[in-house]
């Protein structure tokens, strides 16, 4: 049964979840042929396309430095006994559809952030379903028993927050951050760790000594508007819990019927390399 609208007044605090599909290719395809569970998978681009590279891989292949976008033949010298695997995108698409009908049963309220990755504001469902933890744990169970696949969530008071929660512990956990502690939590980590700090952000912050998403928060603000324009407002305002974005209504945005590769942006769909 599909949630109903959420129903909150202003003055509640928001509750958002992220939730990230865990090495969505490769778990995909190692349902399909589950010989290759114990195994270094990599999902593998066509070579006589010339597309020949990594596209995903699962954590045995991350523990030999396999890395996404990495070229097969470097990657098979880096892991003998890598097992490349062609990637097949129908199979993907219909994971990541039964995975948001899960999510849509929680709130109407979801937005996909490429095919393996979804926000979810639960604000207006915890006095169904519990609060944002146990909404989290909820969901973690159900994809583990009804698709075969985990998934990693942040549950914050805002989206750049419950990001950075899924990404802060794989696989298949729930990380909190709230206004008590993302101090603790997040300002510590590198500011590369940060939603929308790409490399070159990256290079240019750490050339005047920002490092951790704290000393990005810490940062004049004069001097990152200088080096970034108003994208270094932003990044500011998102290392000091400042993120006031929504998440978008499910129905009103068409579902994914095809991938395709592009960058990553402020309200911009993406499908990535997993």
């Amino acid at each position: 049964m599909k949630a109903g609208l959420p129903s909150y007044t202003e003055d509640m605090k928001p509750v958002i979840l992220h939730s990230d599909m865990n090495n969505f290719y490769a778990s995909v395809e190692i349902l399909y042929d589950p010989t290759l569970r114990d195994k270094p998978v990599a999902v593998a681009g066509d070579e006589e396309a010339r597309h020949g590279i990594v596209l995903a891989k699962n954590d045995i292949a991350k523990r030999f430095g396999i890395r996404t976008g990495q070229v097969l033949w470097e990657a098979r010298q880096q892991c003998p006994g890598l097992v490349c695997v062609p990637a097949h995108y129908e199979r993907y698409l219909a994971f990541s559809a039964q995975a948001r009908d899960i999510y849509t049963s929680y709130t109407d309220q979801v937005e996909s952030f490429g095919l393996d990755e979804c926000w979810l504001d639960v604000t207006g469902s915890v006095g169904l379903f519990g609060e944002g933890p146990a909404i989290a744990d909820d969901i973690r169970g159900r994809m583990k028993r009804e698709l075969g696949l985990t998934v990693s969530i942040g549950v914050s008071f805002n989206k750049v927050f419950a990001k950075l929660g899924s990404d802060m512990k794989k696989p298949d956990a729930t990380t909190v951050i709230t206004p008590e502690n993302y101090r603790d939590k997040a300002w510590s980590l590198p500011v590369s760790d940060l939603l929308y700090v790409g490399p070159a952000t990256t290079r240019k912050l750490n050339q005047y000594g920002i490092t951790t998403i704290g000393e990005l928060a810490q940062a004049n603000p004069d001097l990152l508007y200088w080096l970034l324009g108003k994208n270094g407002i932003m990044l500011h305002q998102f290392a000091n819990g400042q993120d006031h974005s929504g998440v978008r209504c499910y129905y009103a945005v068409p579902p994914m019927k095809s991938i395709g590769n592009s960058t990553t942006a402020p309200g911009i769909w993406s499908v990535r390399m997993m």
